[in-house]
């Protein structure tokens, strides 16, 4: 029998097969002999084949059919491991906020910049504009003026005033999006209010953050009235790159990629060589300063990854 994946915890999985039944399963036990690298070689998203025992209403995972694309991270406990967080996936959209918690700027790049490296198409979404000041707005638009730019759909929303929140569903539908963002972010609440018969539980926390958090444990697909389905997944605390290839990093900036033929070396770095198009168009203020720092990070980054893994 073939399904998708709709929820995953830990080592049970949610198959929803093609007659729209819901059956729980597990790995089949050669399933978990070929090696993968991964803390959870099946995901929410995944299409997969499985075997259903009538008798005990239960099936095993047998195979993962081939995927469109996913979103990985490097395994925050396990060094040497990688965490999926998502397959199959058309638009990943990623929850920003300004303040009450701030969104890192690294952060946003190293999500973008994955990504890019894994061909899924992202949005940023700023939430929580019911509360910016006129400085913060200032920054908002600033923010936005550099990712829109650079080619990213960028979506301001509040979700507790309901603020372009038919925008925001006008480009999830008939799709199957990501939800990803800190903790705090607002995501589940964003996705209770263009959903309310979903009911997702949040959480309040003290202070000025008492907008509602995420309480959400486990990755889940969720159908959408208005056509499409939704992926919530647990919010981030941080997200770290996997170990890519040094050169390929800059690829993963759309803005520098595209000046890289400008460079005097094919596979330029943008540090230390001369005559590089990427240095010269972030001192002409055509690539934001912001945007070279973190993709600078993100190099050094993968360069003490692999001096640890040489001197192993």
């Amino acid at each position: 029998m073939k399904g998708i994946v709709i929820k995953s915890t830990g080592n049970i999985f949610i198959v929803k097969d093609e007659n729209n039944n819901r059956v729980e399963c597990k790995l089949r036990g050669a399933f978990r002999l070929k090696g993968h690298k991964s803390t959870n070689p099946v995901v929410v998203g995944d299409y997969v084949d499985f075997i259903f025992d009538e008798e005990q209403n239960t099936g095993q995972i047998t195979e993962l059919l081939d995927r469109k694309n996913f979103i990985i991270r490097k395994s925050v406990k396990l060094s040497k491991q990688t965490h999926i967080i998502a397959a199959n996936i058309d638009t990943a959209f990623l929850i920003v906020t300004l303040t009450l918690p701030k969104t890192p700027w690294n952060f946003i790049d190293k999500y973008l910049a994955t990504c890019e490296a894994y061909h899924v198409p992202a949005v940023l979404v700023f939430n929580k504009i019911d509360i910016y000041d006129e400085k913060l707005n200032q920054k908002l638009q600033e923010t936005i003026d550099i990712y829109e730019k650079i080619g990213y759909k960028c979506i301001k929303v509040s979700a507790t005033e309901n603020v372009n929140l038919d925008e925001l569903k006008l480009a999830m539908k008939d799709k199957t999006s990501l939800f990803s963002g800190v903790s705090g972010a607002g995501k589940t609440t964003i996705i209770n209010k263009i959903e309310p018969d979903l009911n997702l539980k949040t959480a309040k926390i003290s202070g000025s953050y008492s907008k509602g958090v995420h309480t959400t444990t486990f990755s889940e697909m969720f159908e959408l009235s208005f056509g499409g389905y939704i992926i919530d997944t647990p919010g981030l605390q941080e997200f770290e790159v996997l170990d890519f290839e040094l050169y390929e990093i800059t690829h993963f900036f759309p803005e520098m990629f595209k000046l890289l033929p400008e460079c005097q070396y094919n596979n330029c770095m943008h540090v230390t060589e001369p005559n590089c198009a990427v240095k010269k168009a972030v001192k002409e203020g055509n690539v934001s300063e912001s945007r070279y720092r973190n993709y600078i990070n993100i190099l050094n980054y993968v360069k003490e990854l692999k001096e640890k893994e040489f001197k192993k």
